[in-house]
């Protein structure tokens, strides 16, 4: 069944229909193990220190045949956008909270990802994943975002790019392992297309946004467009039963996580 799709220019890359294995067929261990190694650049706004970071890495290494870097900013940055620091900036090699090791950089998210990308890590990345972001980064706080702003920087300089963030309610904190869940989803929806030998580049990032609900379970996953007005405070009511929302702001309050492409500029 299809989860959802997203444009790498002209690539069109979707979750694969699996059928029952016949004669003839490639069992599907088998064909998980000839799928090439997909190289992922982790980065965040909140800090190589933060919990959100540590739970999408830990979620993305189970994936089969990926190897996966961390580059960061050494403390926290958020709302930063896409600024970026004039000259080089200092690193220095410092683990995850659970201790993957990773990289800190002084500065912004857009440093980090530079850094990796200038030759800070062995191979270049086929694609970036920015976060776990603790809140939400919806239409309206778009182009604030320090996670969306590293998320931009890579697809400008030609890498595919997700932002995921996880929203927070009032008494519980975010659910980090549901928004790494929808991280890993869309990886693997995508992977196909990330792996390509000549892939197309990117257009626009894919933006996901993630409900905690105090109340309830998670909606599902919607395809919306940003919204360019709305309360991104509210606290999500995910025993709602609005469907079809018109945008991110108003399926994000009813309990929907949200996937929107968000343009380059």
């Amino acid at each position: 069944m299809k989860r959802f799709a997203y444009r790498f220019g002209s690539v069109v890359a979707a979750c694969s229909i699996v059928g029952t294995v016949g004669v003839g067929a490639v069992p599907p261990a088998a064909a998980a193990s000839k799928q090439p190694t997909l190289r992922i650049l982790v980065t965040n706004d909140d800090g190589v220190g933060a919990a959100g970071i540590d739970a999408v890495v830990n979620a993305l290494r189970k994936l089969d045949r990926v190897n996966v870097t961390v580059v960061a900013p050494a403390t926290n940055q958020s709302g930063t956008s896409d600024k970026t620091t004039p000259g080089p900036v200092a690193t220095t090699e410092t683990p995850t909270v659970s201790g993957y090791p990773a990289i800190a950089v002084e500065g912004f998210p857009a440093d980090a990802v530079n850094f990796a990308l200038d030759g800070g890590i062995p191979k270049q990345p086929q694609v970036v994943v920015s976060g776990v972001n603790a809140g939400a980064n919806l239409g309206p706080v778009v182009n604030v975002s320090g996670t969306v702003g590293a998320a931009r920087t890579a697809a400008r300089r030609g890498v595919p790019a997700v932002a995921v963030s996880q929203g927070s309610s009032e008494g519980v904190p975010p659910d980090y392992t549901t928004g790494a869940r929808e991280a890993v989803t869309w990886v693997k929806d995508h992977r196909k297309a990330l792996t390509k030998r000549n892939p197309a580049k990117p257009k626009d990032i894919a933006n996901i946004n993630v409900p905690t609900c105090p109340t309830g379970k998670l909606r599902g996953l919607v395809e919306v467009p940003s919204a360019v007005a709305g309360d991104i405070s509210q606290t999500p009511n995910c025993a709602s039963k609005v469907k079809k929302p018109p945008d991110d702001v108003i399926a994000f309050v009813n309990g929907y996580a949200t996937l929107s492409e968000v343009p380059l500029a």
